[in-house]
């Protein structure tokens, strides 16, 4: 690390329900914060006393895929609900999956979540949430199905890509700003999928088995955020269970923590076929219940639950209640009241917003020659290789995708920034093939044929030996990684370490691009290749932006928010064959011990650690220090140090800050993200950042004491550019 400080924690070990960090939301003095408002609760009321119960239970579950009942005659249209992680999904059956095949139902193409996190700016993340927002708006929904915040615990989960992080408090800085940009728009956000779940494997069924303190430390801390500092309207119950009872029937997480630990005011709403049971899930605090067939009148939240209030099994009170919820959701959405927001979709800001964050999100991982960046005038010709080139990343696969108004290859890019000043020669390089399915139940998660083809690597070598540079864009599509199924392990697929190598065997000046949606085996190609560049399915902009990247337009500083390991061994759920358990149960045996936290704890060498990327710059960190140099529980500790840009190009750096406790305190992880902030400097350039940190966030969850302890002692603080220097 770059400077380490060390603050001394005065006072006794303290307990407290939850750290409370809310004054010190880096980026938040910049945002309007948008939480759910108590002013229409008369109106509510009087809504309430003037329905039957069969129009009260109307409104607690979906009356088609993305729809359910509203209140005309109150103003109160149907609630119209949409998929969002990558951009406003395009219209469907109201019955089926099927699109409905309109020309007006194209929307801006956002890049990931995970390629989101990866710029570490939480700025950004308020302006995606803005932009997000506006385009739901503009396609009259009124709860986006999104953010997806669960914790990336595998490289194999065919989600990853939809997820933020490995990294809690990463998560929790950058979910924050995302709802309040949403939520400004008039719209709900749906924070999902509460919680821990991690893997697709099993997921309708699958039980996990976690410690309260991996919960609290790792699993939690997100929604925690996403509730209590973001205000999101709604949160989505998951599918798997935790500790034998269904997420959408959990008593524990949604009556215990969420609403009495939280405070949470909004609704709940389930995953798509997520619920198991009538009387269960209403009085553990499921709100709305959402599905993927109908009938609808044979949902559990449709006829049965007026069977069970007339039954007497369930007080008709509890059904006010969940009417309640949904209603002030809808009404602090301004639903069938006058000055919402209309929105604007596909608009010229949005594009530059997406092309902002898919540059931001690039991360270099290696340039050891200097090869990059590209200077356009010394060479005359490039070879663009590998079908993620001309691959479009907007759909695919199982789960929600976009209509995308338009998407730029990798290709294109490059064709747009070059146009005829440099010979352009693309060769497929591999092709996406799969072996036969050998279990007919499994659509997706087939097993990729690894075998590379001949004529392929052949044509790819004889265009990158007829030019000057070669760049091979590599990884996975949205076929591969996907919805409903996990990888299979974490090899490249197609056979593309073979038509890496033999591409770099003919051309030394050769420059490896990886977009994939989760961390993958990169030891065939890391000691052979030049420069290497890691990114995401980057949104309508995102071949504008990597060609941008490789051609010095842009200096990187995207910063990975996940570890890539080595090999998938090394990773703490694998190495303990915990991974995805078996066809019932999931037990996180490695506890918080989870990303770059095992690594450390375990003293094992990550190919490339959380929080690491390169810039075409170096920069110097100095004058570190805190405001003072002891601190008590609830104190907020100033943290400054000067960062210098001692290159000769623009650029940005992500200063972190992790902790490190006292020595005498066992069972802690060696450290702990609890600071960041993002700089842009021009050439020579210094600046003052200055980081808070809630001397509460220093805290850990005491299992015997049900509560957060905070010890005394000295703490470190480390400052740098990742979680640990590269070596």
């Amino acid at each position: 690390m770059k400077c380490w400080i060390i603050a001394g924690i005065a006072g006794y070990c303290l307990y407290m329900l939850a750290p409370d960090c809310s004054k010190t939301t880096e980026g938040k003095n910049a945002m309007v914060t948008k939480t759910l408002s108590l002013a229409y609760e008369k109106e509510i009321t009087r809504i309430i006393k003037a329905l039957s119960l069969e129009e009260k239970v109307a409104l607690l579950h979906g009356n088609g895929k993305f729809t359910s009942a509203g209140l005309p005659q109150f103003g109160i249209s149907e609630v119209q609900y949409t998929d969002g992680p990558l951009g406003i999904r395009e219209e469907i059956s109201r019955d089926s999956w099927n699109p409905i095949g309109w020309t007006t139902d194209s929307a801006t193409f956002f890049p990931t979540s995970s390629a989101l996190a990866a710029t570490w700016n939480t700025v950004l993340a308020y302006k995606y949430g803005i932009a997000i927002g506006m385009e739901a708006r503009a396609r009259n929904k009124d709860i986006l199905l999104a953010p997806a915040i669960n914790i990336i615990r595998s490289p194999l989960c065919g989600r990853n890509y939809e997820y933020f992080s490995e990294d809690p408090f990463l998560i929790s800085r950058m979910v924050i700003p995302y709802i309040h940009g949403v939520q400004e728009q008039d719209v709900a956000a749906c924070v999902k999928h509460y919680a821990v779940n991690n893997q697709e494997t099993n997921r309708g069924n699958i039980d996990v088995i976690a410690s309260e303190r991996a919960v609290r430390e790792i699993y939690l801390p997100g929604f925690k955020a996403a509730v209590m500092e973001g205000g999101s309207y709604t949160i989505m119950g998951a599918y798997n269970k935790f500790r034998g009872s269904y997420l959408c029937e959990n008593e524990y997480f949604l009556n215990e923590i969420l609403r009495k630990e939280w405070g949470f005011r909004g609704a709940v709403i389930s995953d798509w076929g997520a619920v198991h049971s009538t009387v269960e899930s209403a009085l553990a605090g499921l709100d709305i219940e959402m599905g993927t067939e109908a009938p609808y009148k044979d949902y559990y939240f449709s006829d049965r639950l007026v069977i069970a209030v007339k039954n007497g099994v369930i007080d008709e009170k509890i059904i006010d209640e969940k009417v309640r919820r949904l209603l002030r959701v809808l009404m602090n959405c301004k639903t069938g009241k006058a000055g919402r927001t209309a929105g604007e979709i596909n608009t010229p800001a949005n594009h530059q917003l997406v092309y902002d964050v898919a540059s931001e999100a690039v991360v270099l991982l290696k340039n050891s020659a200097g090869i990059l960046p590209l200077e356009p005038a010394a060479i005359r010709s490039l070879a663009i290789i590998g079908d993620n080139a001309t691959e479009t990343f907007a759909g695919g696969g199982f789960g929600s995708g976009v209509k995308a108004n338009y998407e730029v290859t990798v290709l294109q890019g490059f064709q747009n920034r070059l146009g005829k000043r440099v010979s352009l020669k693309f060769a497929q390089g591999y092709r996406e093939q799969y072996l036969p399915v050998r279990d007919s139940t499994r659509v997706f998660g087939r097993e990729d044929d690894p075998e590379p083809d001949p004529e392929l690597i052949r044509e790819a070598v004889r265009t990158a030996a007829s030019c000057d540079a070669a760049i091979v864009v590599i990884g996975t599509n949205r076929r591969f990684d996907t919805e409903g199924t996990d990888r299979h392990d974490m090899l490249l697929p197609f056979g593309q370490d073979e038509l890496v190598n033999a591409v770099i065997r003919v051309n030394p000046n050769t420059i490896v691009v990886v977009i994939a949606g989760g961390p993958f085996d990169l030891r065939g190609i890391e000691e052979k290749a030049t420069a290497l560049l890691w990114t995401w399915f980057g949104g309508s902009e995102h071949g504008n932006a990597l060609a941008d990247i490789i051609l010095g337009r842009v200096n990187p500083s995207g910063k990975l928010p996940f570890t890539i390991p080595g090999k998938l061994e090394d990773s703490p759920a694998h190495a303990l064959n915990a991974f995805p358990g078996d066809s019932q149960k999931a037990d996180y045996l490695e506890d918080i011990w989870v990303g770059y936290r095992w690594f450390d704890n375990r003293g094992i060498e990550p190919m490339y650690p959380f929080g690491f990327g390169l810039s075409y710059n170096f920069f110097e960190y100095s004058d570190c220090q805190t405001d003072k140099a002891r601190y008590a529980s609830g104190d907020t500790i100033s943290l400054a140090c000067t960062i210098k840009n001692t290159g000769t190009r623009a650029g940005s750096e992500v200063v972190q800050v992790y902790s490190s406790l006292p020595e005498q305190v066992k069972n802690r992880p060696v450290k702990e993200l609890k600071g960041f902030a993002k700089v842009h400097l021009q050439p020579g350039e210094e600046k003052k950042v200055q980081i808070l940190i809630c001397v509460n966030e220093l805290s850990w969850y005491d299992e015997n004491e049900k509560g957060w302890k905070l010890e005394s002692g000295e703490y470190s603080l480390r400052i740098g550019s990742s979680s640990r220097e590269k070596k």
